[in-house]
């Protein structure tokens, strides 16, 4: 008999696995401006291929939970993990943005098939305000992907080409495929349910709904952050790639600090308190952001930008439980719908912003405050 694995390295290796996004992302940010540089285009169009990635990343997660649900948590984690490795590979020869944009686009969707085990692998084994400290105990080891990856991506741009990130990427997914293949046990039960069905099930469940739509909401804001440090740490305020993951991890180390705080916070106060709290103070450092925009120095939008994305940890886990609490035999669509709304609404509202650059915070400032503003206005209404 197989050995029963650990609580810790389970909670490590569902980490992980959460991590594809933030690892395809947050290792590649150092490298936009010399991709920009190889291909003769604005920034700005390597920066929508974050955008398009979510998109990709979101449509995997629609395909991702009814595979799941039907072949279990293992098997869907390696086949995404595989797909993840092969585009991950092929980019490394593309010769244009258009081959850019769709080879992250194909290298996301197999990244959104892997992202939702990890969601239903907890809602297999754990409930109510014990799966909020286990989402939240996630995001502190998760937390340390965006924390390494843009050192790891600056210290290899430092030494190589831009092409060199992404055959990281591909060993990354391969030796991440061998620990789960190895050491991931099954936790589904599978139920012979029509897709169609599942799906229903879960998009017509208004108070489910509620925190999934706050969840995608709160990502955007949080998505157009990170996809504009390139822009107001190194063209902006000309800070170097070498020390860009400094100033990039910076606010990862808030985070994780927070994870911490909204675990013992949960002890007494209830997960649903926590992210409106944490909603209203986003909007409080958004308003300051707008009225500061014109004349700002680094250390004060380093701190408005830490201000705002360590109020995160009580967003993602306590949305992420409240949402998944209702779905027991639908972990896996439901982490799909969840994934859909999170990284699709964040591609779309990041796309609506980034298309207002105009070398000025006021685009940033004011998306994030009006998301944040519906954010909140989406979750008070959560009984």
């Amino acid at each position: 008999m197989k050995k029963p694995i650990n609580h810790i390295y389970l909670i490590v290796l569902l980490s992980v696995l959460s991590s594809a996004a933030p690892m395809g992302t947050d290792t590649y940010l150092p490298s936009i401006p010399e991709i920009a540089k190889s291909f003769g285009v604005s920034i700005d169009k390597i920066e929508l291929s974050l955008s398009i990635f979510l998109i990709g990343f979101s449509v995997g997660q629609i395909f991702g939970g009814p595979i799941s649900d039907r072949y279990g948590r293992r098997v869907s984690s390696i086949f995404g993990l595989l797909g993840f490795a092969l585009f991950s590979f092929i980019i490394i020869f593309i010769t244009n943005i258009y081959e850019l944009w769709i080879f992250r686009f194909l290298e996301a969707f197999f990244g959104g098939i892997v992202v939702v085990n990890a969601a239903a692998a907890v809602r297999d084994r754990f409930h109510g305000a014990e799966a909020a400290k286990v989402f939240s105990l996630i995001g502190i080891v998760r937390s340390l992907a965006p924390l390494l990856a843009p050192a790891i991506g600056a210290a290899i741009i430092h030494f190589f080409n831009w092409e060199a990130v992404f055959i990281f990427l591909t060993l990354y997914a391969l030796i991440v495929t061998f620990f789960v293949y190895k050491d991931l046990p099954e936790s589904y039960t599978y139920i012979k349910q029509n897709i169609f069905e599942s799906y229903k099930i879960v998009l017509s469940h208004k108070t489910a709904m509620k925190a999934m739509l706050t969840l995608g909401f709160s990502f955007g804001g949080f998505f157009i952050i990170i996809a504009k440090t390139s822009f107001i740490y190194i063209e902006h305020f000309g800070i170097s790639t070498d020390y860009f993951p400094f100033f990039f991890g910076i606010n990862f180390i808030f985070l994780i600090i927070m994870i911490k705080v909204n675990i013992n916070l949960l002890k007494k106060y209830e997960d649903l308190l926590l992210v409106k709290t944490a909603i209203l103070v986003q909007i409080i450092v958004g308003l300051i952001f707008i009225l500061l925009q014109k004349d700002i120095h680094l250390v004060t939008i380093m701190i408005l930008i830490a201000s705002y994305m360590c109020m995160m940890p009580f967003i993602f886990g306590n949305c992420m439980a409240l949402a998944l609490e209702f779905f027991p035999k639908n972990a896996g669509v439901a982490s799909g719908v969840i994934g859909v709304l999170q990284f699709g609404l964040g591609a779309i509202i990041s796309s609506v912003a980034l298309s207002f650059h105009n070398n000025t915070f006021l685009p940033i400032a004011l998306s994030i405050t009006i998301i944040s503003i519906i954010s909140f206005l989406i979750i008070r209404t959560y009984k």
